[in-house]
């Protein structure tokens, strides 16, 4: 079979992607994912006394404690396979993959299975992560020195 025949076949016999519902599915998974973020934060900033720049740390660890606990009961599976690129919101999807990690590794050990391959994946989030914060910091400031923008 050539080239042309194959293509020609697997597009006849591949199924149409729903594009239109696939990206509203995400569009409301990952609104929602959101919409919980924003009540985190209120939550912190009417009951703890935050301000509205200060809660966004304790919300960052909320948000991902809520992904791995999602994801210890198996649930965080089911909300990634309705919303698709909407559940990977950058910080629940973080704490979904230490711990989908975590998880699937636990047979192997503490040490080797679940130390070894927790940051697997979520590793180069990290990294190129701290490397990006670094850069920006580095050009702020820079730009702070010569007087362009203020702290």
């Amino acid at each position: 079979m050539d080239e042309k025949k194959y293509a020609k076949l697997e597009k006849e016999i591949s199924p149409k992607t729903p594009l239109m519902r696939n990206v509203i599915f995400a569009f409301l998974t990952g609104g929602t994912i959101c919409l919980v973020g924003q009540f985190v934060s209120l939550f912190y900033m009417t009951f703890f006394d935050f301000t509205e720049r200060t809660a966004s740390n304790p919300t960052v660890a909320t948000m991902i404690f809520f992904a791995m606990l999602l994801t210890g009961f198996g649930l965080y599976k089911k909300i990634a396979q309705f919303g698709g690129a909407g559940s990977a919101v950058p910080i629940t999807g973080f704490g979904n993959a230490v711990i989908s990690a975590a998880i699937e590794h636990k047979t192997e050990g503490y040490v080797l299975g679940v130390g070894g391959n927790m940051f697997k994946l979520a590793g180069s989030v990290i990294l190129f992560g701290v490397f990006s914060a670094f850069v920006v910091a580095l050009i702020k400031t820079i730009l702070v020195k010569f007087g362009v923008i203020s702290w």
